[in-house]
């Protein structure tokens, strides 16, 4: 493929993502969907994701401790590896962790399943008996990320600070107190708000783009393969990009009030 064939290819893709998105929007303000579908799905969503953030998210925390102690210890400032730990935690590696691993397991799934209602012509039977596949299975799995990544997030941010605090001070043998304090001093209300922010904007980047390439899966078990990989690689790459624009526009944000606040 040349190189401008990539780019007309790449161009239309986003249209067709951003066109599905909005018909995806217009039925979800216009009709609200089936309870059982909905439960089901949030179930698969939260329920099932939670074991593997939380484990997850408790080695991120201890890995920080382990990479970051040495060069605290070296200027003597070791007491203050809350700091590090934390603030990372909670203002960037908690909400891309939770959605890294949201999009490798509900994302690919999704793609999946969807890929193969597609391919065995389940999709179109929905709209032959009058159901708009688009309200029946995309809406569901889209208000299930939107609304529970933020408490995946969370779940990470607890789990990578307890699992940070137990290696610090059971393992390296930091003072407990003064961990604790500094670790307070390091978070802010507006870096948890910020982090479950862009958790939301997450939650709906991998349930669009790995509906729309679950309906768009090439026919036999080798599209369905593609779709769920190529759902998971999209989703990934536009959540690095979203969370620099999101970090870019948060900061001046931040620093704008407080340079006007009294």
């Amino acid at each position: 493929m040349q190189w401008g064939e990539a780019v007309v290819e790449g161009i239309r893709t986003v249209g067709d993502i951003g066109l599905f998105a909005w018909n995806m929007l217009t039925w979800l303000f216009t009709r609200v969907p089936q309870r059982g579908t909905l439960l089901v799905n949030l179930y698969s969503v939260g329920v099932l994701s939670l074991p593997v953030v939380a484990l997850t998210g408790t080695f991120i925390g201890m890995v920080l401790a382990v990479q970051s102690h040495h060069q605290f210890q070296a200027i003597g400032m070791e007491n203050q590896l809350g700091k590090v730990i934390n603030a990372s935690l909670v203002c960037e590696l908690g909400p891309v962790l939770a959605a890294t691993m949201l999009s490798g397991r509900v994302g690919g799934a999704m793609a999946a399943v969807l890929g193969t209602m597609r391919v065995t012509e389940q999709i179109d039977a929905l709209t032959t008996m009058g159901a708009d596949p688009m309200h029946y299975l995309v809406v569901p799995r889209f208000l299930a990320c939107v609304l529970l990544i933020p408490a995946l997030t969370t779940m990470a941010d607890f789990m990578g600070i307890v699992g940070g605090y137990f290696y610090s001070v059971y393992i390296l043998e930091i003072d407990h107190a003064a961990y604790l304090e500094h670790s307070r001093q390091a978070v802010v209300g507006f870096d948890l708000f910020s982090g479950v922010l862009k958790s939301v904007f997450f939650g709906a980047i991998i349930s669009v783009v790995s509906c729309y390439q679950g309906f768009h899966c090439r026919p036999g078990a080798e599209g369905v393969g593609r779709a769920a990989t190529s759902a998971f690689v999209y989703s990934f790459v536009l959540i690095l990009a979203v969370d620099l624009v999101l970090n870019i526009v948060l900061n001046r944000g931040y620093y704008y009030y407080y340079s006007f606040s009294p």
